[in-house]
């Protein structure tokens, strides 16, 4: 999966919306104004940090290398996932959906009035 497969993946996704809140380089993907997938865009090699639970997270880790904790990210909580590896594109669409799901089961309905827009802030 590249980087224009992993973009149209999330924004199809219902209430997402891509933005840059920390710089013109770190491209985030947020479900109802919270944070549920982000990649630089300047880094070598695509790889995209991704939300997990702390236990499958471990276990993601153990089974594969392209899985490591979160760069700059609460380790507990946060993957950064290669997607430049041998990952089929099976799995990184899960572990984008099961990324999506938790940070969306926490997240109230209606903050996207922009949905799928791009924004700046």
């Amino acid at each position: 999966m590249d980087i224009e497969q992993f973009t149209i993946y999330c924004l199809q996704k219902e209430d997402v919306v891509e933005s840059f809140p920390f710089d013109d380089v770190t491209l985030c993907f947020k479900v109802r104004g919270k944070i549920f997938a982000l990649t630089g865009l300047d880094s070598e090699g695509f790889q995209v940090n991704l939300k997990c639970d702390p236990d499958y997270a471990l276990e993601l880790r153990e089974q594969y290398e392209e899985v490591r904790p979160g760069y700059h990210m609460n380790k507990k909580h946060w993957n950064t996932v290669s997607f430049s590896g041998s990952l089929s594109d099976g799995l990184l669409r899960q572990l984008i959906d099961h990324s999506y799901e938790l940070v969306a089961k926490g997240a109230k309905k209606g903050l996207n009035p922009n949905k799928n827009r791009v924004v700046d802030s």
